[in-house]
């Protein structure tokens, strides 16, 4: 065979192999075996490595065998990809019915289009004159992951399409049951962790920098939306153009001409979905003319125009074995029922929150009962019910003890409040939770020093308070358990790039009870006036500072105002403000020039050229506020893609709006 009759050879190959793959993937036919088309992958290979100037990026072998990675790029999607609002009832989908029709003031057919909502990963695909050039991973909506080389090994999303087109699509990657049986089965003869669901193997699977391993999985998928237009006038006709170019849509999917049948399809499928050999926890209600989807938008992170009906949650029931005890950072403690282990929304569940004491005299609920218990989502399950009938007579009722299950200090209950709370400044539970918060993205924002990293540090001795952070070094910590030599210089690193702190920050990450972001740059304003510059300064004057003059603080009011006088009172509190000062911690002093200076700023939207935190930050350096709600005290409105009800109140009160890009010449005209 000479080089043109290879290439010749090479294109009929390929011609083939994709056909047969999509009469299995989109038609569910086979023509030939398996062993007969693994063949001809095989010889289309073979020469391929005898001719490597043939291949091309959609050749059906580049599915395997990609170069595993370091780790995946960041992309950004060419539009927002939102999330979908859920409802459970058909009397919340009549009430989102009536939402839109006042809307959009509008009393004409409205038709919906129904597909079955699949519990896999969401992915966003790019085709470039129709070939396959980028697979992402939602992320947040606007950035997420290049999984390229991994989606290709998925033998049901297209290399190249029917047409040589420019589109973008979203789609959802998920496991069958029998495979995923089959998998576990497998782990289990190779003495490996089982996996608790599919969903948790399909988002796993796409996210492993090791393409062969994502091949092996046996993952499938359907595209459903397409994010580029192609003249489609309904969403009906979106998945009817998937198809012809070659994506596989699913064909159950069901158009309604009113909601009488949208509330019929959704009872079937519920039915329907014990026996499919997929899981999916509800259907997603599409309007489905494209025209009225314009003119909804959206709201926030999710279009006006769907809606994911979901089903019941499911229920089933299981034996309480005990009652515990967990502690918060400010020292609530919450009882938790501790269930043998059972499956619930594919999910294995064995803790169940109880809330408070209150709740548990209320169902009644004792160690050793039978209960039902559901779970919504990714909600923590709760006890529903306690089956009594069940009872033996062995069950133990529950006491909450008189001290905290962590450090022996006794527990006490405020007047009015149904919580109990730990009354040991220094618990250790409590303790934990303070410090993560004090490193949390509000507070200090100190990069590699998760929730469990804190632990081991306590617990080793090397902190006792977020303060002692800033005096450990690389060699404490890797005589650490799992710490290489280059994780400890990371760690130590990002500790002292955060030695410098604005007042704000430093506010939120002291948890003075009631402070949050926005309370805390009324404080800091007040403190500057005081003449606060250092930590010292803080020591010196906060506790000369009287219960009214904080009550007078506006937003503060007497609960708050009592917090704050209370907390610089405190002796420890002191002492650990000097700590911080001694490890070399300092307070960033505000620019002198604060051109925005007491204006106030709320967003709305999505940003497209900086984060939510990030525009955050800028307005705080130039001297302005932020603020979550829009009220008359609100100057500017700035306002991002599918705006939300702050949009129409601001425009009610007149408050001055700005587009994304007015705001950035704004900022870039000072900074």
């Amino acid at each position: 065979m000479n080089k043109e009759q290879a290439k010749k050879r090479i294109e009929k190959l390929r011609k083939v192999i994709e056909y047969h793959r999509r009469l299995y993937h989109l038609y569910d036919k086979q023509e030939i075996s398996d062993s007969a088309l693994d063949s001809l992958k095989h010889e289309l290979f073979k020469l391929e490595q005898e001719y490597p100037e043939f291949i091309t990026p959609d050749s059906p072998t580049q599915r395997v065998g990609g170069k595993a990675l370091d780790k995946f790029k960041k992309v950004r999607h060419p539009q927002p990809i939102l999330s979908i609002e859920d409802i459970f009832t058909y009397s919340e989908l009549k009430e989102w019915e009536r939402y839109i029709r006042d809307y959009l003031k509008y009393q004409g057919p409205i038709s919906y289009f129904c597909e079955r909502k699949i519990d896999g990963l969401d992915i966003v695909l790019t085709y470039k004159k129709g070939i396959l050039v980028l697979g992402a991973t939602r992320g947040d909506g606007l950035i997420g992951e290049d999984v390229t080389n991994n989606i290709k090994t998925i033998e049901a999303i297209p290399l190249r399409l029917t047409k040589d087109i420019d589109v973008v699509v979203r789609g959802e990657i998920f496991m069958h049951k029998k495979d995923f049986e089959d998998l576990n089965k497998q782990r289990k003869k190779e003495n490996l962790p089982l996996f608790s669901n599919p969903r948790n193997v399909a988002a796993g699977s796409v996210r492993q920098l090791d393409p062969k391993i994502t091949a092996s999985r046996k993952l499938d998928c359907f595209v459903f939306e397409m994010l580029t237009n192609l003249g489609q006038k309904t969403h009906q006709q979106t998945h009817e153009i998937l198809y012809q170019l070659g994506f596989k849509v699913d064909k159950k999917c069901s158009l309604a001409k009113d909601l009488e049948q949208v509330e019929l399809i959704h009872q079937k499928w519920e039915k329907q979905r014990k026996t499919t050999d997929f899981w999916y926890d509800g259907m997603v209600v599409v309007v489905n003319e494209i025209s009225l989807q314009e003119k909804l938008k959206a709201v926030g992170k999710s279009p006006r125009w769907m809606r994911a009906y979901k089903f019941a949650p499911e229920q089933t029931t299981t034996k309480v074995k005990d009652i515990i005890l967990q502690v918060g950072r400010t020292g609530v403690i919450t009882p938790v029922a501790v269930l043998d282990p059972v499956m619930v929304m594919g999910t294995k569940v064995s803790r169940a929150t109880l809330h408070n004491e209150d709740e548990i005299k209320r169902l009644d609920v004792r160690i050793g009962d039978t209960v039902i218990i559901q779970k919504a989502g990714d909600v923590i399950p709760d006890i529903v019910k306690v089956i009594k009938d069940l009872r033996q007579g062995t069950e133990k009722k529950f006491k909450m003890p008189k001290r905290c299950p962590i450090c022996g200090s006794p527990i006490f209950r405020k007047k009015g409040e149904v919580a109990w709370r730990c009354s040991n400044k220094n618990c250790f539970a409590k303790n934990c939770r303070k410090i993560e918060y004090f490193v949390s993205k509000k507070a200090f924002d100190i990069e590699h020093l998760g929730p469990k990293i804190v632990e081991q540090l306590i617990q080793q001795g090397l902190i006792k308070d977020g303060a002692d952070i800033f005096s450990l070094t690389k060699g404490d910590l890797e005589a650490l358990p799992r710490f290489a030599e280059k994780s400890s210089q990371n760690l130590i690193e990002s500790i002292n790039e955060k030695r410098k702190i604005s007042l704000e920050r430093l506010l939120v990450a002291l948890s003075i009870p009631g402070v949050g972001e926005e309370t805390a740059q009324d404080i800091a304003d007040f403190l500057r006036k005081k003449k606060v510059k250092t930590i010292k300064d803080l020591i010196k004057i906060g506790p000369k500072i009287t219960e009214q003059e904080w009550q007078s603080l506006p937003d503060i009011g007497p609960v708050l105002g009592k917090s704050l006088y209370s907390w610089y009172k405190d002796k420890n509190n002191l002492a650990f403000l000097e700590k911080l000062a001694k490890n070399g911690v300092e307070i960033i002093q505000p620019k002198h020039n604060q051109p925005l200076k007491d204006l106030t700023f709320v967003f709305t939207g999505q940003l497209q050229n900086l984060t939510r935190d990030q525009a955050k930050e800028k307005v705080k350096s130039l001297g302005a506020k932020f603020s979550e709600n829009v009220s008359l005290k609100t100057d500017f409105l700035v306002v991002g893609q599918n705006p939300g009800s702050k949009y129409e109140k601001a425009k009610k009160l007149g408050i001055k709006i700005l587009k994304e890009e007015d705001f950035l010449k704004l900022l870039n005209k000072y900074i």
